[in-house]
């Protein structure tokens, strides 16, 4: 099919947001803005990842290569062109040096206590996104993006650093939304909250002004614009303290979803468990993937889920594949979502040099094994669907999380239990990860313990723990699925008092609640809507508490409520994560309320498994209640290796991941298919005896491929795009899964396959 017939299909259809279909009568055109990439280069043969969408990222215009230029070069090669920049930092020198309007904007970047300015780059600071930033913003890149026919603006990364709040240009955007002078953080911990709520109120301003601007301009020249959010999750910026609006930007109508940015550098962030601070990248992608799935579900929005397969930090690529295997096994585990980043940064990744191992100072590209089996797993995303089974486990458990996670995240304010652990300031100093922290690393609630210290104990023992937002208590959709819910304010704060009302309706009605903690963290008391305006309590609870009837400041115990009940636990639950067996507590409370909920005794394993149509994907969790492996059966083709081998059995050990291909599980086995492919497939066509198809990947890369057929070919041939025969081409039979293994060089233009039976 020509290209030109593919973009016009992908912009008939750019409205419909359903599945892609693994049908191969309809496999031969992107009709779907189903999988993306962000690249701030022009399309190369070496980048041509076929995804749907190619995000341009930045609208700057460069020696010999202008925006407009980047744009095209994308859309000539038939993929549709969409638009990705910083909001809080990016190409903005113009406005900073002063070319824009005359003056110099430095006093707008996002300044620490010590007077030091926060930088992304040379002359271009962490922003205070001031009205006149965003007008800048708005006429000079967004209004210009629009103009290039781009219908689809995602706004990365809207951060303001914790550790910021001293500038002249945040004292000022204090005193017109306080309407008192502006308080220095480091001096209490009510400064240091209404420094962050004021930090997340600027973005959620700033998101609010771009996107309506972008749909009002974009509709005056005749174009429907999107827009959408990039950004880490609410678990990750609340560990780095970095404060974002997060949930509150789903009440927004201009806002149209989300790219959830997780990937090995936010995953392998150490937490603790049972005493012991370490790295859990799975457990922790699961859980990042989780609340920000939890975030958009009940509000309708689209989101897709991101991982890379590289990293920021200096490691080498056998520690980069592992960790991507991990991240990207997390991201599937979620079957309601089926949009995918595949990865950002394509230059960095397929052209990148980075070390051949960790003890090494050689740099090399990418092994070509793992640039196979990058592009079999990039492309199974093209085809994997929607699907309506669960994970394996017990449903049904879920942990309250809220946008105040990042409000209480500074060093503690003569607070007698802070906490320090010398093995974080180890990890960031060897890792050489950037330092976030102030001179003063003691922090009431090291790594988020209290939040990890409700959701590990389970989800280390194989329950697929869920997430409920403070922020969507009042949807309808927010407690779907919900038996039990573990929620404490030792760590977060309610935003508003009908966040109360909606808790206290859904446990009148059958829902129960844990509740842990002593409400005794200085955030307690910092002025906010529980104790002004004719309020007067001693902490946000004790409203929670007299709207349900049990009164305020309850000891422990089990209340019921309703149809429900309520089940007090007075301990912080960060210590349910930083010291050996002290969960024990929580789960037997939560085991017993489970079972009387639903009738079922709580399912504790080693593992979670799910089946999304014939894809298949296992974790098995290490520091479990078993060392057992978990073994798999059935006509499996292994995705996570580059031979695409067919196996009828496999263990998958602790702390490993699994996905397969499972032969006897496609729809119509009779049809001739790709199953598993380093390639897009393009152009199929199907005769009585005979298979052709085109098959389009990056130059310098090899494909490898499972095709089902009818009956072992006798004939396998495959032409490059000047019609020259392949002499390389790798060709075998497994009777066993009736598949044929296929390997070449891959070519972006296509290589054209035809298998003859």
């Amino acid at each position: 099919m020509k290209f030109k017939a593919i973009l016009a299909t992908c912009l008939f259809s750019a409205l419909y947001f359903s599945s892609y279909c693994q049908n191969s009568a309809k496999k031969n055109a992107v009709t779907k803005e189903k999988t993306t990439f962000q690249t701030s280069d022009q399309w190369k043969p070496t980048t041509d990842s076929r995804s749907d969408v190619a995000m341009i990222y930045g609208a700057d215009d460069r020696p010999g290569l202008t925006f407009t230029q980047r744009v095209q070069s994308w859309r000539d090669h038939g993929y549709k062109a969409a638009f990705m920049t910083g909001i809080a930092w990016g190409h903005y020198e113009d406005y900073f040096l002063g070319k824009w309007d005359g003056k110099k904007h430095f006093d707008e970047g996002q300044v620490q206590q010590n007077g030091d300015t926060i930088w992304h780059g040379k002359n271009v600071p962490y922003i205070v996104p001031t009205l006149r930033y965003l007008t800048y913003f708005k006429e000079q890149i967004i209004k210009k993006v629009i103009d290039n026919g781009i219908d689809a603006i995602y706004l990365e990364e809207p951060e303001y650093w914790a550790k910021s709040g001293y500038s002249e240009a945040f004292k000022k955007e204090w005193k017109d939304y306080y309407g008192f002078d502006w308080r220095a953080q480091h001096e209490s911990a009510e400064n240091t909250y209404l420094s962050n709520k004021l930090k997340y109120y600027l973005y959620y301003r700033a998101l609010k002004e771009a996107f309506t601007y972008a749909k009002e301009y974009g509709k005056s020249k005749g174009i429907d614009v999107r827009c959408y959010v990039a950004t880490h999750s609410l678990l990750n910026y609340s560990i780095w303290q970095i404060v974002s609006p997060e949930a509150s930007l789903a009440s927004l109508p201009c806002v149209d979803g989300y790219i959830v940015q997780s990937w090995t550098g936010t995953a392998r962030e150490p937490n603790y468990f049972n005493g012991i601070a370490k790295e859990r990248t799975f457990e922790t992608a699961y859980l990042e993937y989780g609340c920000m799935t939890s975030m958009t579900t009940p509000t309708n929005r689209k989101l897709f889920f991101e991982n890379d397969p590289v990293e920021d930090v200096r490691r080498d690529w056998a520690d980069y594949k592992k960790n991507y295997q991990t991240t990207f096994a997390a991201e599937l585990f979620f079957p309601e979502i089926d949009n995918y980043e595949v990865m950002p940064w394509p230059d960095r990744i397929f052209e990148g040099q980075y070390y051949v191992s960790k003890t090494s100072n050689e740099k090399a590209p990418m092994p070509k094994s793992y640039s196979t089996e990058l592009l079999v797993m990039i492309n199974s995303l093209n085809e994997i669907k929607k699907s309506s089974t669960k994970v394996s486990g017990s449903h049904g458990i879920s942990v309250m999380m809220g946008n105040s996670l990042m409000f209480q995240r500074m060093p503690t304010h003569d607070d007698s239990k802070a906490y320090e652990n010398p093995y974080f300031s180890n990890f960031y100093e060897t890792s050489g990860m950037f330092n976030r922290f102030s001179s003063n690393t003691k922090l009431s609630d090291p790594e988020l313990s209290s939040f990890y210290g409700q959701a590990l104990p389970f989800l280390k023992r194989g329950v697929p723990v869920s997430i409920v937002h403070l922020e969507n208590v009042g949807f309808e959709k927010a407690f779907d699925d919900t038996k039990v819910l573990l929620m404490s304010y030792s760590n977060m704060k309610p935003p508003s008092e009908k966040t109360h009302e909606y808790l206290a309706n859904w446990i009148r009605k059958g829902g129960i609640l844990v509740y842990a903690g002593n409400d005794d963290d200085p955030f307690q008391t910092v002025s906010e809507w529980w104790n002004k305006d004719g309020k007067n309590y001693k902490c946000p609870s004790d409203d929670l508490f007299e709207k349900l009837g049990i009164g305020q400041q309850p000891k422990e115990g089990i209340y019921p409520v309703g149809k429900g009940k309520v089940c007090i636990i007075r301990t912080d639950p960060k210590y349910f994560a930083l010291e050996n067996n002290r969960d024990t507590v929580l789960r037997s409370r939560v085991e017993t309320l489970y079972q009387e909920a639903t009738g079922q005794k709580m399912e504790y394993k080693n593992s979670l498994y799910i089946q999304r149509g014939p894809y298949e994907v296992i974790s098995v969790l290490d520091e479990g209640i078993s060392a057992e492996p978990y073994s798999i059966k059935g006509k499996l083709i292994d995705l996570f290796d580059p031979t695409l081998p067919v196996i009828a059995e496999k263990q998958i050990h602790p702390g490993e991941q699994g996905y397969f291909f499972n032969v006897d599980r496609v729809a119509d086995a009779k049809v001739p298919q790709v199953v598993a492919s380093a390639s897009r497939i393009y152009n199929e066509k199907v005769s009585k005896r005979s298979y052709t198809f085109i098959a389009k990947s990056p130059i310098n890369t090899v494909n490898a491929m499972r095709v089902l057929l009818p009956a072992q070919p006798k004939k396998v041939r495959a032409t490059d795009p000047s019609g020259k025969e392949v002499t390389n081409l790798k060709s075998s039979w497994d009777a066993f899964s009736k598949t044929n293994f296929l390997s070449f060089d891959n070519q972006p233009d296509g290589m054209k396959v035809t298998l003859e039976w």
